[in-house]
């Protein structure tokens, strides 16, 4: 259907939420319509941000707001529903709509599949009434459920559309870049080359596709690598986690800066525990580029002040590929916990591909080097 039907029908104002390529369509329209509007349209950190940020909408106006996701942020929203939304507690009414990826029976990403299984259910145990938009669903079965979840709604509870792959559609192009200059592909192998056979932690996204394509490249094993191919937020902590082990060995972590900014409290921690042989890398293109591109407000963030403040004792920014090498070089030598953010432009080619090992495989080959270090 038609995203702006589907907004339509709707009929709410105000709509926060975390970028997903399953609704690419809606966050386009948003974009094209909106923008970055506080009073309309805010892009959060992380689902259980936007999902707060949503009620506090609630609470101000009396109107019921619209929070969206790609599934994998259900778990994200699971606290603030549970202790916040739930008619139990304050009964603030929420239209949730979510992309539903690794639907069963439709092929996906491994970090997709598990979490695909239980979308439906999760909703289930958090007593949101679902409805599954898929391709051939019609504006008018939409509109009838909408009437059913207003009902729903009166009554303080949750309701969400679960988006089948190609389920919407929007006409309109919108296009995302911004003023930088080095391209993410080019970084990471600039970082490959100076890491040597160190281990890298890589995010989420296209960071670690073009991680795995840059050993392939260069005739090296994968084995040095753990791509964290889901859990977004998190590989900064992963990387903690080996460093801590393996205090004798340098550790890289190639961080994204929508990952960081929605688990943004592991900088503190990292800061306050200081490893000093983890090389914390940012590259930083102010967008969710892997999912479409829409903006992350990290291009408004003093990111290596915020390393800084949380206790990181070296942290600098570049933006071209000459500091970019003198850093990672520096780096390297260092006996103390770095952080560099990388200044990076928006898009990759288009045929970028994907690791052809599994997520076992991959678990498997990186522990058993990280064994012999």
């Amino acid at each position: 259907m038609k995203v702006e039907k589907l907004v339509e029908i709707i009929g709410s104002d105000f709509y926060t939420g975390v970028p997903d390529s399953q609704l690419k369509a809606l966050c386009n329209f948003l974009m094209h319509t909106y923008g970055i509007d506080p009073h309309h349209h805010v892009i959060a950190a992380n689902e259980g941000n936007c999902t707060a940020l949503a009620a506090g909408y609630h609470l101000a106006t009396g109107k019921v707001p619209v929070v969206y996701m790609q599934n994998s942020g259900e778990g994200n929203i699971i606290n603030p529903v549970a202790s916040l939304l739930n008619d139990k507690v304050y009964a603030i009414p929420t239209v949730f709509i979510i992309g539903w990826r690794g639907e069963p029976g439709i092929h996906d990403e491994p970090q997709h599949i598990y979490q695909g299984e239980v979308t439906v259910k999760l909703l289930d145990d958090m007593d949101i009434a679902s409805f599954a938009i898929g391709k051939d669903t019609t504006d008018e079965e939409v509109e009838a459920k909408m009437e059913e979840f207003r009902g729903i709604l009166s009554q303080g509870k949750d309701v969400a559309f679960v988006i089948r792959k190609g389920a919407l559609s929007y006409d309109e192009k919108v296009v995302y870049k911004n003023d930088n200059v080095m391209v993410r592909e080019e970084i990471i192998k600039h970082i490959v080359a100076v890491s040597d056979e160190d281990p890298i932690i890589s995010t989420t996204g296209k960071a670690s596709r073009e991680l795995f394509e840059t050993r392939v490249a260069n005739g090296q094993s994968h084995k040095y690598d753990f791509l964290t191919v889901g859990s977004m937020g998190h590989s900064s902590s992963i990387a903690l986690g080996v460093a801590i082990n393996k205090p004798d060995q340098k550790i890289w972590c190639i961080d994204g800066d929508g990952a960081v900014l929605m688990h943004m409290g592991s900088m503190a921690v990292l800061g306050s525990n200081q490893p000093k042989n983890l090389v914390h890398v940012v590259i930083n293109n102010s967008a969710h580029e892997t999912v479409g591109g829409m903006p992350t407000v990290m291009g408004d963030i003093d990111l290596v002040g915020v390393a800084k403040a949380c206790g990181y004792p070296y942290a600098v920014r570049v933006s071209d590929f000459e500091e970019l090498d003198r850093e990672l070089s520096l780096a390297k030598g260092l006996n103390e916990l770095c952080f560099i953010e990388v200044l990076c432009s928006i898009g990759a080619r288009d045929d970028l591909g994907r690791p052809t090992t599994t997520a076992l495989e991959n678990k498997q080959n990186f522990m058993e080097y990280i064994a012999t270090l």
